[in-house]
């Protein structure tokens, strides 16, 4: 018998697919107005048992459970059609990735409306156009996206990635389900966007809205969950109130995953367990006080609909030594890209210069930048979209090395060096990226970087998107190559715990400004700015937290 008070109540899910077990023995419940997070790293089995509440499990599983129960129904007995009429208006899904699950040929208020109109006709109650379009307007000003009635006419690459998450959250919640799931909402947002998107599914919960919310971010957990659940290799190993579980775990997983969190109390301090990297010195020793990058004076400002122009970088100006690293953090819009795409000499600023090595840089003409493109290379956030699906990771690295002139005869072992320097198995450079992970695909991409012997490496959110076991290597990785071998770096974020931890100086930038700089340690401890201020009180308790605890 259902119990009608819980919105969710699991118990000994189990989900198969042929002889393999992914999901084994979870149980858990969510009462209205609760939020549970399920926790853990890309594998552990989060997603895919949200996926069982929703009818959404793939094609050739086997699911069985005691007991499985959603919104009052017990969902192990629906066949397609009972789960059409269940999704949307009892248990509604709120994805990742906003621009990739809105339909980029309709308009925000047909997407939204979709699901209203699907269920209207289906329950013979059809809504006129303007009953519809009325229903999605008041839903969008619902969560807070203003002037709803012209956003509504709007397609998702017109919005920004804030209002393009509240409007997929509005497409979840405008048929009133009791249940949402939520599954990595704020992945890759930066701070304030995340802030509000978290504000807004806390509003939804206080309404009495049930909110099962999948991430691996234990700092999102810690701002919005009542209860969490932390799975590992497809089983519940720790669950417990947030406070208790994030302060004081018990298991030596949970404890794992939050020592590795970026805080300042872990500068200078390794995040994984994973032994430093032992890399071949440099030919000469390394020069701390020799200039290898100088931006001056750069601006660059983009042209706008009727007329305007939006100043994306305004006289921006650092100098950076071999061997030290600085960061660049900004919500999206503050001019931080833009800022890299001009170091990289991928666009030409329209005043000011940058040097690289003392020597012109911005101004040569590309065929004269090409020749020395191999001093200063560049690590991004998605490896995957610039690399050749059809291509090993060994012969990624091998076309990098044939740039730099190495001979045919000795590219197979030097891959093979890059990828032991970067802590890659030398077996797996056979793979193809897709079959890799996200942080063996970003180690490709870091030594496809170091395969043409930098001085200056510009790093472009590398971490963003990565568990945060993963982001630990990764970050390590990146200490490991700067000490050892001197390189100039420029860390580019908007994860102020991340650049606290990796970097030496950090610039603040704000509609294209840099409103604040100097050492990270003394920026983030006593922020001068408004601006600096207002993005470190939108961090959760993780970049100010001892080591391995969230307060």
């Amino acid at each position: 018998m259902s119990d009608t008070n819980l919105l969710a109540s699991v118990i000994d899910l189990h989900i198969r697919f042929g002889d393999q077990t992914v999901v084994e023995g979870v149980s858990f419940d969510i009462a209205p107005g609760e939020c549970l997070a399920l926790v853990g790293e890309s594998g552990s089995g989060k997603t895919i048992t949200s996926r069982a509440l929703l009818g959404l499990v793939p094609g050739g599983a086997s699911v069985t459970a005691a007991q499985l129960d959603v919104a009052g129904s017990d969902v192990r007995v629906f066949d397609e059609r009972e789960w059409q009429g269940f999704r949307g208006r009892q248990v509604g899904l709120v994805a990742q990735d906003a621009l990739v699950s809105l339909d980029p040929l309709r308009t925000i208020g047909r997407e939204v409306g979709e699901v209203l109109r699907v269920h209207s006709r289906r329950e013979k109650a059809p809504l006129s156009r303007a009953a519809l379009a009325e229903a999605v307007e008041a839903e969008l000003a619902h969560v807070a996206i203003p002037e709803p009635r012209e956003r509504a006419r709007q397609h998702a690459h017109e919005l920004s990635g804030g209002l393009r998450q509240r409007a997929l959250i509005a497409s979840a919640t405008i048929a009133r389900p009791r249940l949402l799931i939520a599954d990595e909402p704020t992945t890759a947002l930066d701070l304030g966007v995340q802030a509000q998107v978290l504000d807004l599914l806390d509003r939804l919960k206080r309404e009495g809205t049930g909110l099962l919310l999948i991430s691996h971010d234990l700092a999102v957990v810690a701002r919005i969950a009542d209860r969490v659940a932390v799975m590992r290799g497809g089983r519940i190993v720790e669950t417990g109130d947030v406070d208790t579980v994030l302060s004081a775990p018990e298991h030596p997983y949970t404890q794992s995953l939050l020592a590795a969190i970026p805080s300042l109390h872990t500068k200078g301090a390794r995040l994984s367990a994973a032994p430093p990297l032992q890399l071949a010195p440099p030919a000469a020793a390394i020069d701390t006080s020799r200039t290898v990058l100088s931006v001056r004076g750069v601006s660059q400002s983009f042209a706008q609909p009727g007329g305007r122009r939006l100043q994306a970088v305004d006289d921006v100006s650092f100098e950076l030594t071999a061997g030290r690293t600085l960061g660049i953090v900004g919500e999206s819009g503050s001019g931080k890209t833009t800022l890299g795409r001009i170091i990289m000499g991928f666009q030409k600023p329209e005043s000011g210069e940058v040097l690289l090595e003392d020597a012109p840089w911005s101004t040569l003409p590309e065929h004269r930048r090409r020749e020395r493109r191999h001093t200063i290379q560049a690590v991004y956030q998605d490896p995957l979209s610039s690399f050749d699906p059809r291509r090993t990771g060994g012969a990624i690295l091998r076309e990098a090395l044939a740039l730099s002139g190495v001979p045919r005869a000795e590219r197979g072992a030097r891959a093979e060096e890059l990828a032991e320097q970067v802590g890659l198995a030398p077996e797996l450079l056979e793979r193809r990226p897709l079959t890799l992970s996200g942080g063996q695909r970003q180690r490709i991409a870091i030594a496809r970087a170091l395969s043409r012997s930098p001085q200056v490496l510009l790093c472009d959110e590398p971490v963003s998107a990565l568990d945060v076991s993963i982001q630990a290597q990764v970050l390590d990785v990146f200490s490991d190559i700067q000490e050892q071998l001197g390189l100039a770096m420029v860390f580019i974020s908007h994860d102020l715990g991340v650049v606290n931890h990796v970097s030496d100086d950090v610039l603040v930038m704000r509609n294209g400004v840099v409103v604040e700089r100097g050492p990270s340690a003394a920026v983030f401890a006593n922020p001068q700015h408004p601006y600096t201020q207002s993005l470190l009180s939108a961090l959760s308790p993780s970049i100010t937290s001892t080591p391995g605890a969230l307060s």
